[in-house]
């Protein structure tokens, strides 16, 4: 005869398993609406990456002798460690979300980091997902440092005047270079020599991530409002265009995307407007470089009145860094 639990019992069961995982859950909606643009003080970010790689390097040291204490209280502060970490890779990972997401551009390749970003997020939400999912697996682990502290430094870096590619390759080599004690202790070397290997390895990671670039957005770069105006017009109170345009028009007028850019304060980028036809990019605009600290963004344009003699199709206007990374795209369609 079996028995069928209180609703109360079932309450408290579901609180158990749960519980913390709903309450991490309400937490980070808190922090994303509180951080709508990503942007939290950067050496709140640097402080989380050390607090995390502190964390890990003690608990690759002690975890294998806290596990097996037959002390009920060294189990404890090893379950209260990894806990931790799993709270701080959360914290981290949504104090980036917003700022990536806003960097990245949809219809772009670059989407595929914000994906990874939501993804990590959400497993280490809920703690039986995660504890399904990564403690079994010691390299998924490796996986949320990785990309805490890669996507960490590659936002906190620009915030205090580094550009966003050598930021990005800079942030790669960091991370690579933060596994030390995890290769020290994979590989039973002594510290100095691990570190030696895995500095090689993270220039190895630099040109790794320089050459990714596009697949990475360029927070905290982003763009902060777009338009099309006729070339003919004034700049200063551009007509809207529609997004369907007849050729005819287009030759006789010419068009002006507008652009404003946003970027933190001290922080000097150039960029470009990159004019596509059917993917095919025909022009190539070196734009005045933007200056952060704009609270509408850098405003800056583009202006073209050298169409194809068959401009039909669909359009778009590449916003770019000059190293290559996406900020954002203008789109329109020309109709014969």
């Amino acid at each position: 005869m079996s028995v069928t639990a209180a609703p109360a019992d079932r309450l408290l069961a579901w609180g158990r398993r749960w519980g913390i995982s709903a309450a991490s859950l309400v937490a980070g909606m808190a922090t994303l609406l509180v951080f709508r643009r990503g942007l939290p003080h950067a050496h709140w970010i640097v402080g989380y990456l050390l607090l995390i790689w502190l964390l890990v390097t003690v608990m690759l040291r002690a975890r294998d002798t806290l596990a097996a204490s037959s002390r009920r209280s060294l189990r404890l502060v090893a379950v209260a460690t990894e806990y931790t970490i799993q709270s701080l890779y959360h914290g981290v990972l949504l104090f980036l979300l917003p700022a990536y997401a806003a960097a990245a551009t949809f219809t772009s390749r670059n989407v595929v980091f914000v994906a990874l970003l939501a993804g990590l997020a959400l497993v280490a939400t809920f703690d039986p997902w995660y504890r399904a999912l990564v403690h079994p697996r010691p390299w998924a682990g490796h996986v949320f440092f990785l990309v805490a502290l890669f996507g960490g430094l590659n936002l906190a870096l620009p915030l205090v005047g580094v550009p966003p590619f050598p930021s990005l390759q800079l942030s790669a080599w960091i991370a690579v270079v933060g596994l030390t004690p995890v290769a020290a202790q994979a590989w039973r070397w002594p510290w100095p020599r691990a570190l030696v290997a895995m500095m090689a390895l993270g220039v190895v990671a630099a040109l790794a991530a320089g050459a990714a670039r596009a697949w990475v957005p360029p927070a905290p770069l982003f763009l902060a409002k777009s338009a099309l105006a006729w070339g003919a017009e004034g700049l200063d109170a551009p007509p809207p265009v529609a997004s369907a345009i007849r050729a005819t028009e287009l030759h006789e007028r010419g068009l002006v995307a507008h652009t404003a850019i946003f970027a933190p304060a001290g922080l000097r980028q150039p960029v470009e407007h990159v004019w596509h036809l059917r993917g095919e990019a025909l022009d190539r605009v070196r734009l005045t470089p933007i200056e952060g600290g704009r609270q509408d963004g850098y405003r800056t344009y583009s202006r073209k009145t050298g169409f194809p003699t068959d401009p039909v199709g669909r359009w778009t206007v590449d916003v770019v860094t000059v190293s290559g990374q996406l900020i954002g795209r203008l789109r329109f369609r020309v109709v014969p």
